[in-house]
């Protein structure tokens, strides 16, 4: 970055800090990405850098925690005003667009997963999981009351079915080190999705 980024204030720094963390998941293991990369990264010290985390898991909390942010508050605005069918597939195509314009996101995610040390990241990542689960859970539980999505569907079995699918669109696009192959089969594998549950 440029030397602007020496004089933001703490805020600003903070959040500097978390878009510098995901451009880099992009690029590389998040688990190779060092402080010290981070603050070469933003033309910072070190010691700067510190002195608005205490950590590296202090940063990757706030990542996570940015995460959680932005993609729960894309579920509520994709799904507001819509019937429930309409409103998972507006969240599918709304995460789905996240995904490809954050695809350092995933990289995160799985990495904060897979740790085996329970870290303050990796139980926001876990609550973000559970509480989008419960967003779809509520819609999809609407959608049955309205006979929009078959009676017989358990909600919390269908949500974490949609979750899976957002996660196996994700792995391939990471196999594959293209996120925009996520874009170009996401309608069609959500309607195999829809027609599995709709009345």
């Amino acid at each position: 970055m440029s030397s602007h980024a020496q004089h933001l204030p703490k805020a600003e720094r903070q959040a500097s800090t978390v878009q510098t963390v995901i451009a880099m998941a992009a690029e590389q293991s998040p688990e190779e990405i060092t402080t010290s990369a981070i603050a070469k990264r933003m033309g910072l010290s070190q010691g700067a850098l510190f002195r608005h985390f205490p950590s590296k898991d202090a940063i990757l909390q706030a990542v996570m925690a940015w995460v959680a942010e932005m993609l729960l508050s894309r579920v509520d605005k994709a799904s507001e005003g819509k019937r429930p069918l309409d409103a998972l597939e507006a969240i599918f195509m709304a995460h789905v667009y996240f995904i490809m314009t954050h695809s350092g996101v995933p990289r995160m995610l799985v990495g904060e997963l897979q740790r085996s040390k329970t870290t303050p990241a990796k139980l926001m990542a876990r609550t973000l999981m559970t509480s989008y689960s419960q967003k779809l859970g509520i819609i999809i539980k609407q959608g049955i009351a309205t006979g929009e999505i078959h009676q017989g569907i358990d909600e919390k079995t269908a949500a974490t079915m949609f979750i899976g699918i957002i996660q196996g669109l994700v792995m391939q696009s990471l196999l594959t080190n293209n996120s925009h192959d996520i874009e170009s089969n996401a309608v069609e594998i959500f309607n195999i999705y829809k027609r599995g549950i709709e009345a």
